[in-house]
């Protein structure tokens, strides 16, 4: 994926989860945070960040913070909605794990609760549930990286399903570079961690779809499965 009309700005402060200041052509400019999550080793007073100037003029926030730069990291984007996105273009390329793909529908609803894809190759029913990565300590990926009682009730409901004969992925896309595996934040929200234990013993598999990280752009660069 790849945004239009961005440009270039200095982060000053997050005022509250939707909303943050930055310099922009030497003035302050306030503006939309794509992210409801804490990202606070990432939103640092100074920081470069890029912008997504919105389509609609009459928008009260004119631009969205869709990506920042972390000191020895590189770009990461924040944008929540960019990862089911890039997991959508990437289906669509027909990858080799999910090969011959006769249905593709996002926002599946299974149950009381809505699963981000549902597709079928061939005799395969399969659900996947997309967790978009920020947080990095010591080159490894963490989530969430603020509680989640609905990440946490996904997990459950993708473990019912896949007893019910569903093949069932959880797919945690890496928004940022040279990180190639997620693990559970229990320090944050340990029911996650509990949560994915009892996914992964209900037979629930799990993604690591490291990216290709650039100011502007997102895609999934590589495969990798847990073991």
């Amino acid at each position: 994926m790849k945004y239009k009309n961005t440009t270039y700005a200095k982060f000053i402060d997050r005022r509250n989860r939707f909303i943050a200041q930055v310099e922009l052509d030497g003035k302050v400019e306030t503006v939309h945070v794509k992210n409801t999550g804490r990202c606070k080793e990432l939103l640092l007073p100074g920081s470069d960040v890029v912008l997504s100037k919105a389509d609609n003029p009459a928008r009260k926030t004119q631009y969205d913070l869709v990506t920042v730069y972390k000191k020895g990291l590189g770009w990461v984007n924040i944008d929540s909605q960019a990862p089911n996105q890039v997991v959508k273009e990437w289906l669509n390329t027909s990858p080799e794990l999910f090969e011959n793909i006769t249905f593709l529908k996002p926002e599946y609803t299974y149950g009381k609760t809505r699963v981000d894809f549902y597709l079928e190759c061939d005799s395969r029913r399969i659900f996947i549930e997309v967790k978009g990565c920020t947080l990095e300590i010591e080159g490894i990926g963490y989530f969430p990286d603020a509680p989640t009682e609905r990440g946490v009730r996904h997990l459950y409901d993708l473990a019912e399903a896949s007893e019910k004969g569903y093949e069932c992925y959880i797919a945690f896309v890496i928004s940022m570079p040279g990180v190639r595996k997620v693990l559970p934040n229990v320090k944050t929200h340990p029911e996650f961690g509990m949560a994915l234990t009892a996914a992964k013993k209900a037979g629930v598999k799990v993604l690591y779809l490291p990216c290709n990280v650039k100011p502007d752009q997102l895609s999934i660069a590589d495969v990798v499965m847990d073991q």
